[in-house]
């Protein structure tokens, strides 16, 4: 297995579900950045991941809950729902650089990046400028160092890191507001993401996925029940993201990076015996050698 020191110059970060889950939540809580109009004047609006234990959030003094651990309203919760990989009703394949090698269990690779290794380019330059052609050097005064443009023993090195998987994952991002004004600020900003378009990007340690907006918001209020219960105005909206996973996370034995040199000569040694080693060839063709 390649050492670690060989691979300092690259560095990936990961694409998985968690920051997928990042990347939604930072669009919610960062991008959009919502504000609602309350008896203290305007204040930001909380934005809370459902996946956390509630135990901690109880106890967790921050923003939307107060000193005895009530929840404050306006809120925003997410809620990650179903991963679909439908492999069947949808194409869920990469569309690049074939990989240099398929594994149906462990997965493959595709090309990242090329580049020129110039050392070992110039060490075959050199070796081929010092070497006699018929006796006669093939560069001017023999010169070892002579630029040529004929070289074509050129030395790359490629970079391949894990081929992307395509999931589409669901969101339920719920509001509640304890009055109608504050859901009408609150769910304005939301009808007008991407303008006419329902998509839109997320992004989070550089990578981006492309997000979808359902037209269709649930309203789920209880003010028209007339119980002793607390008024809550809720309204409920689905999101759907298509990401991509590289590799297997934390459970991932093969390399996140592989770097590959390719082959610029390709030698094939002749065997020697000690007796009956007779010229069958022509020695101007210049295959035979002793």
């Amino acid at each position: 297995m390649p050492s670690k020191d060989e691979y300092s110059d690259v560095f990936i970060k990961p694409s998985n579900i968690e920051n997928i889950d990042t990347a939604m939540y930072r669009f919610l809580d960062e991008q959009m950045n919502l504000f609602a109009l309350t008896s203290a004047g305007s204040k930001k609006v909380p934005v809370v991941f459902a996946s956390a234990e509630r135990s901690f959030l109880s106890k967790k003094s921050a923003d939307g809950r107060d000193s005895d651990g009530t929840l404050e309203l306006p809120i925003i919760s997410i809620e990650r729902g179903s991963v679909d990989k439908n492999i069947a009703t949808r194409s869920t394949s990469y569309f690049g650089p074939t990989p240099f090698f398929v594994d149906p269990i462990h997965g493959s690779y595709i090309k990242l990046n090329r580049q020129i290794v110039q050392d070992k380019t110039n060490n075959f330059l050199v070796a081929d400028n010092i070497k006699n052609t018929n006796g006669v050097r093939r560069t001017p005064g023999g010169q070892a160092y002579y630029p040529t443009k004929d070289n074509k023993k050129i030395v790359t090195v490629s970079y391949y890191v894990p081929r992307p998987v395509s999931i589409t994952t669901s969101y339920t991002v719920t509001i509640r507001t304890s009055y109608i004004q504050q859901m009408n600020q609150l769910v304005q900003p939301f009808m007008t993401i991407g303008d006419f378009s329902k998509a839109f990007k997320i992004f989070n340690d550089d990578h981006s996925y492309e997000a979808f907006l359902a037209g269709t918001y649930t309203a789920q209020n209880n003010s028209a029940d007339f119980t002793d219960s607390e008024r809550v105005y809720v309204t409920v909206i689905l999101f759907s993201v298509l990401g991509y996973l590289m590799g297997e996370g934390d459970n991932q034995i093969r390399p996140k990076v592989v770097k590959r040199q390719n082959a610029v000569e390709v030698k094939i040694p002749r065997e020697r015996v000690i007796v009956g080693d007779i010229q069958q060839f022509d020695p101007a063709s210049g295959f035979y050698r002793d």
